[in-house]
């Protein structure tokens, strides 16, 4: 007789565990994205040959959507899970502000790294605890936090930037590992763990299960509130991470990082194919989407064209995805 785990939830859409040998079914929409992110290539490399495929502008893409990208992970988990996260450019700046505060800096690098950790997986886990426990809607939690992290980061810094003067710390987040930049195996190793944690995991499968149906999931046995709580905080400590990344580059932290991170990690999520209404997503889109708008921005940055035709591009191609994904959902529930 065939037993069935009363915890388990289907696949996530998209990444598919191989069947039968090594085969592994790949997502159309991912196929699709791939195709687009060459056509950018194939663009750049066409308006500035000499300079957009050299190692050196690879690199810079690659840095510039590090940060982005690891925030875009953690805001990967909290929209399958149904929610929203508002916050996390704020909180990148508020751990980026108290980690390069003259008191951190002076006990070393080590508690410089525990404190922007620390303080993201706090905010994360306040906006959980309040979601899933207070009952406070997702939106008005993270909007609240994104005002109060900017403005204690504000009070924090004194609206001034802190520059950091511990050399350790920016010699080995500065520095090559093997010839790729430290930033880039970061980036690498937060994707490898998100991408193991949501889709071979069972904390992944009721990721997919609360976004889905969250009552079915409690009726299930998932403890719904609990698992809403820890996917904010991981989002939190992507942030945290997200600032050591920030600072790394920059050499200082300032209430002005992270500005805007809310909405580019948002739309890359999108244009990688996770639904807003949750229950749905893909990590390897969302790598693919923070590409895609990492990789135009530098098209127009080398091209030296104005940063509102850039906005205007990005918005244009956030609508698109939406409405795909609105008629390929529609297509799906059609008989």
């Amino acid at each position: 007789m065939r037993t069935t785990d009363p915890e388990a939830a289907p696949e996530p859409p998209g990444e598919q565990r191989p069947r039968g040998g090594f085969a592994l079914k790949v997502d159309a929409r991912l196929l699709g994205l791939a195709g687009v992110l060459v056509a950018l290539c194939v663009v750049g490399y066409i308006t500035r040959p000499e300079t957009f495929l050299t190692e050196g502008n690879m690199s810079t893409i690659l840095r510039l959507a590090a940060a982005i990208g690891v925030v875009s992970v953690g805001m990967t988990f909290v929209i399958i899970s149904g929610g929203i996260d508002l916050s996390v450019g704020s909180i990148v700046a508020l751990s980026s502000v108290w980690m390069t505060t003259l008191a951190t800096q002076s006990f070393g690098p080590l508690v410089m790294v525990l404190c922007a950790l620390l303080v993201g997986l706090g905010c994360g886990l306040v906006n959980g605890m309040l979601v899933s426990y207070g009952k406070v809607v997702p939106f008005i939690t993270t909007l609240a936090m994104m005002a109060s992290a900017r403005g204690l980061a504000e009070r924090l810094s004194g609206r001034n930037t802190q520059v950091v003067a511990e050399t350790a710390f920016l010699d080995f987040f500065r520095g090559d590992l093997l010839g790729i930049p430290v930033l880039i195996w970061i980036f690498a190793l937060v994707f490898a763990a998100g991408w193991v944690l949501l889709n071979r995991t069972t904390f992944g499968r009721r990721t997919f299960a609360v976004g889905g149906n969250p009552e079915a999931s409690r009726l299930a046995g998932i403890n719904v509130k609990r698992h809403t709580a820890i996917v904010y905080g991981i989002a939190g400590l992507c942030c945290g991470i997200a600032a050591l990344m920030v600072v790394a580059r920059t050499t200082a932290g300032a209430s002005t990082n992270g500005l805007f991170y809310e909405l580019d990690a948002i739309a890359a999520v999108v244009i990688g194919g996770t639904l807003l209404t949750g229950g749905r997503g893909s990590l390897i889109g969302t790598l693919i989407g923070v590409l895609i708008f990492t990789v135009l921005s530098n098209i127009f940055t080398l091209n030296n064209l104005d940063t509102d035709i850039q906005n205007i591009a990005k918005g244009a191609i956030i609508v698109l995805a939406v409405l795909l994904q609105f008629r390929t959902n529609r297509g799906r529930r059609s008989p």
